[in-house]
């Protein structure tokens, strides 16, 4: 039987119910726990009272439980997803409670990608496996750091995480794969409990933890993703999860490019986000979390539509969406430094 969108909405339903149950719990046991985000810390930070870093165990709690209800036994696929992201949510508790140095972090990013490889999910585009390892490994430390990079606002971090997890669901389904769009489904409700907690102003943050979380399941389910076995082309799908992922790796690509430009450390938190620079060119900052939120879903169904179309309208679409994307990237560059000259 093939699965429709409905059959997961008891998942999405289940998991957002479990954030939102927990999520009061954590807040309190994180205050106790020392994990803790106080104001004035660091430069980029202008939230005025203490918040809870317990997005990250707010977002796990309503996974598993929804897990431990709809679908206690999972497959290899989900089980090798949820046991590197344990490891990388608790490199992030770590790093959230001690500070840790960049190479501890690393370490830890590079262990959580090898037990996701070791447990056979790895990218499979070229007939050389050790090319297929380096891409996976650099594709998921990527996105464990892009979305730690976007959580600079209030809710833009995980809203990005509520629309994306949405759009795996929705092309999962449609390459019959049922048990990768069920994680899709309980990784989207569980973000959208925490999110009514992220939302501005926000009582609970992601933390490393969360962040990091977030990015490892995202990266793993598009590297999961293989809609060949549905009739569809990877010369058309290798893209669709850089689609769905675009806003957060293009943040990612913009700050790298600024710290390098001008010297600076890549992992030293500053304002030199995609959310900063929209705040610089006038944008209140709710319309700049939502601005970005809407080019996440355009992106979204630009990668949905092009599973539909001819091979080369189809790369040729992702190619002009590249270059925009690039294009954007020099033009920001050109205005912050006008504004900083």
């Amino acid at each position: 039987m093939i699965p429709h969108l409905a059959d997961i909405f008891p998942i999405v339903l289940i998991s957002a119910l479990s954030a939102l149950a927990v999520a009061p719990f954590w807040i309190r046991a994180s205050e106790r726990l020392g994990l803790i985000d106080l104001p004035g810390s660091a430069p980029h930070k202008v939230h005025h009272n203490p918040i809870s870093l317990g997005g990250g165990f707010v977002l796990v709690s309503g996974m598993f439980i929804a897990y431990l209800i709809i679908r206690p036994i999972v497959d290899q696929q989900v089980m090798a997803i949820f046991l590197g992201g344990g490891v990388i949510f608790i490199i992030g508790v770590l790093d959230d409670r001690f500070d840790l140095v960049v190479w501890q972090k690393g370490l830890g990013q590079i262990v959580a990608a090898l037990i996701l490889i070791g447990l056979g999910v790895q990218v499979g585009i070229t007939p050389w496996q050790w090319v297929n390892i380096g891409l996976t490994t650099i594709w998921l430390i990527g996105m464990m750091n892009a979305m730690n990079f976007v959580d600079s606002m209030d809710g833009l971090a995980i809203g990005l995480a509520v629309i994306a997890a949405g759009f795996f669901s929705i092309v999962a389904l449609d390459a019959a794969q049922p048990e990768l769009a069920t994680l899709s489904g309980a990784l989207l409700g569980a973000s959208l409990g925490v999110l009514f907690f992220n939302a501005s102003p926000a009582r609970i943050f992601l933390g490393d933890s969360g962040s990091q979380f977030l990015g490892f399941v995202l990266a793993a389910i598009g590297i999961a993703y293989v809609p060949a076995q549905a009739g569809l082309p990877q010369a058309v799908s290798w893209f669709t999860p850089i689609l769905v992922l675009g806003v957060p790796i293009f943040d990612m690509t913009l700050v790298v490019v600024s710290r390098l430009r001008r010297r600076k450390p890549i992992y030293r938190a500053g304002r030199d986000h995609t959310y900063h620079r929209l705040v610089n060119l006038g944008l209140e900052s709710t319309r700049s979390v939502v601005a970005m939120h809407l080019v996440a879903v355009l992106l979204g169904l630009l990668a949905f539509i092009a599973l539909g179309m001819n091979v080369l309208f189809a790369n040729i679409m992702f190619g002009t969406i590249l270059f925009t994307g690039v294009g954007v990237i020099v033009w920001l560059e050109v205005l912050d430094s006008r504004r900083t000259a």
